[in-house]
């Protein structure tokens, strides 16, 4: 397998565990949260600016800097003009295009299906699931208050939404953007990576 494979997923459908799953089954890296840490390492920005960009995103536009040349350390290219979440998301995205050229690799969420869509060997996967199933799993995997956990979901679907379409100018649920869909509700977790697995090939 030599494709690199992006998930995007509704908060609770099992998305994150999904992708780990399928990098285990083919031995590739498996990017998240370590996404964050790599690019703050190499930009020197905190790790807790990108959390913080994440919940600040809004519907403004920025991605036509994000697929152009890459701007991020170029201080001569403007990018010291560019506001913080900005920077923050550039250099997010340099990191994701790194790990894309060092080989087959699953990345979760963080637009990796924008910044990589000039690149002809990736993949890239949608993964949503019925509020009722996403309720349990947020309940039971989470351990969310069962009071709070659909206004938990629908929180963070919104703040994923707005932050893809912030930086990349499209609607994020727009299943037209993506390869595969998978309804993990319908088939389950495991059933869902023997899916992928089965389309990868």
């Amino acid at each position: 397998m030599d494709k690199v494979i992006t998930i995007g997923r509704q908060y609770g459908s099992g998305g994150r565990e999904i992708g780990q799953k399928i990098a285990e089954h083919y031995d590739i890296p498996f990017y998240d949260n370590e996404l964050i840490t790599r690019a703050a390492k190499e930009s020197g920005f905190a790790e807790e600016n990108f959390a913080r960009a994440e919940d600040k995103a809004t519907n403004s536009l920025l991605y036509s800097l994000a697929m152009g040349i890459n701007v991020y350390g170029n201080q001569d290219f403007g990018f010291t003009g560019l506001s913080l979440d900005d920077r923050i998301f550039l250099a997010q995205s340099d990191v994701i295009r790194k790990v894309a050229d060092e080989g087959p690799c699953v990345i979760v969420g963080r637009c990796a299906d924008y910044v990589l869509k000039e690149r002809e060997n990736i993949v890239n996967i949608f993964i949503k699931a019925s509020m009722n199933y996403r309720i349990e799993r947020v309940i039971t995997q989470y351990g969310e208050d069962s009071k709070k956990a659909a206004d938990v979901i629908m929180k963070n679907d919104k703040r994923r939404a707005n932050y893809y379409n912030y930086h990349v100018g499209e609607k994020w649920n727009d299943l037209s953007n993506y390869d595969l869909v998978i309804r993990s509700d319908f088939a389950g977790i495991d059933r869902s990576v023997a899916c992928i697995c089965e389309y990868l090939g």
